[in-house]
């Protein structure tokens, strides 16, 4: 819950230093934060959703922007781009640093290895593992295509 508590007090200084882009992009995260605690008490989970939750969701923010910049760049409209890009600096705070490719090529040799994973089949318990294992860290797109090189290869 430490992440929670980053968040609500970035809200704090954000407020405090009159920092409008970033006041509002950590309001849009705590409200996504809020609508997942909500669906998590609906299975039973009245303490909410956990740190690991969390960084999924700011992956899933971040992915989301940067497929709106784009579109935004595609359509000549810089201005709203940057502001995409903006609000996504704001929310990589809140993440791990991001794995390189070769740390990447390491950890699934190392999953690949210790799971005795020897085909397509076995992709999906590896990107499991990489999900669980290094939640916020990992575009899960480069992931699956790296698995499929080892598997394959």
């Amino acid at each position: 819950m430490a992440l929670r508590t980053d968040i609500n007090d970035s809200v704090k200084d954000a407020m405090k230093s009159k920092d409008a882009i970033r006041l509002s992009t950590l309001r849009l995260i705590n409200a996504a934060i809020k609508d997942r605690d909500i669906a998590a008490r609906a299975e039973d989970r009245c303490d909410g959703i956990g740190d690991d939750e969390i960084l999924a969701l700011l992956a899933k923010m971040v992915k989301q922007r940067e497929e709106s910049a784009q579109t935004y760049e595609d359509n000549g409209r810089p201005e709203l781009a940057d502001r995409e890009r903006t609000e996504i600096d704001v929310i990589r705070v809140f993440m791990p640093k991001p794995l390189t490719d070769d740390e990447l090529n390491t950890v699934i040799s190392g999953f690949i290895d210790d799971l005795g994973a020897t085909c397509l089949k076995d992709m999906g318990k590896i990107m499991g593992k990489l999900k669980s294992s290094y939640a916020g860290q990992v575009d899960m797109g480069k992931a699956g295509a790296i698995v499929k090189g080892h598997l394959n290869g």
